[in-house]
């Protein structure tokens, strides 16, 4: 059995370099899916990690559109082509960092390898409200259009609310996940067999929080995914995410997470020091 690790990364080439490092070991594949707009040559370096490869085919990433999905299904597609013994696709971005010790993680992931891990929120039944007109409005940045952002803004203004096609119920949460192969091949088929709903993805802002879970929990996998994400991320609203310091070290070590986001070494390297001293004490 094996773990493949998904990164998303678009800058800072050595916290980059430090999380691989981290990750790097016998029972795992390490994938980058570098944003094709940031320079290869500054992170070319991290190929020399062992077991450590750049996903082939790199697009243009941009926050909030459905270029990000994208990006993250052509990372699964290669993977699954590698057809590998993987129990799990776990997907990063580039300015994470595991919270326990590597063995630790991946040995729970062998004990549930039927298990996807992700934040589920129920849209419908308002358990998540930023979901409702996310769903409900167009978002045009994915798409090649002159004055695309008026042109939003009108259809906005005089169209009526969309609604989700397919009779689905819409789930969202968070963009960062922990898949099994099965459910990642399930997502991948879902939207090739439904290109209705793909278009509609494709105009829903932020759509990275919302597309899995609701592919999958309208699916017959529905009893496979676990309502947890195991990551330890704090947002306010529709702000970023907070960039962890070394003052923030005790709370997230007594999480109970695997991994947390979002750290910059531009901000706090310490933290990052602390981490590895807590991680690799006992292993």
């Amino acid at each position: 059995m094996r773990i493949a690790y998904l990164i998303l990364a678009h800058k800072e080439p050595e916290l980059l370099k430090r999380l691989v490092s981290k990750l790097s070991n016998a029972d795992a594949d390490i994938y980058i899916q570098l944003d094709n707009k940031s320079n290869i040559n500054e992170f070319r370096q991290i190929g020399n990690v062992e077991n450590t490869y750049f996903i082939n085919k790199r697009i243009d990433t941009v926050w909030g559109n459905y270029s990000i999905i994208e990006s993250t299904l052509i990372g699964f597609k290669q993977i699954l082509k590698a057809s590998r013994d993987y129990t799990h696709i776990n997907l990063l971005s580039g300015q994470d960092y595991p919270l326990k010790p590597i063995k630790e993680i991946q040995d729970f992931l062998f004990d549930n390898q039927d298990k996807t891990f992700m934040r589920l929120l129920s849209i419908d039944d308002n358990e998540w409200l930023q979901g409702n007109e996310r769903i409900a409005k167009y978002s045009f940045g994915d798409f090649r259009l002159p004055g695309k952002y008026s042109l939003q803004r009108i259809a906005n203004a005089i169209l009526p609310n969309r609604k989700l096609p397919l009779k689905l119920k819409a789930y969202g949460g968070s963009q960062w996940l922990t898949i099994t192969p099965e459910c990642a091949l399930y997502a991948i088929n879902y939207l090739k067999n439904n290109t209705k709903l793909k278009r509609f993805f494709r105009a829903t802002w932020a759509i990275d929080e919302i597309l899995f879970q609701t592919i999958l929990m309208n699916s017959p996998l529905k009893h496979k995914l676990v309502n947890d994400n195991l990551r330890f991320i704090e947002q306010h609203g529709n702000s970023r995410p907070t960039i962890f310091t070394v003052n923030d070290a005790d709370r997230l070590i007594t999480s109970g997470k695997f991994f947390a986001r979002k750290f910059d070494m531009k901000v706090d390297s310490k933290i990052l020091d602390r981490l590895d001293a807590l991680t690799t004490k006992n292993v």
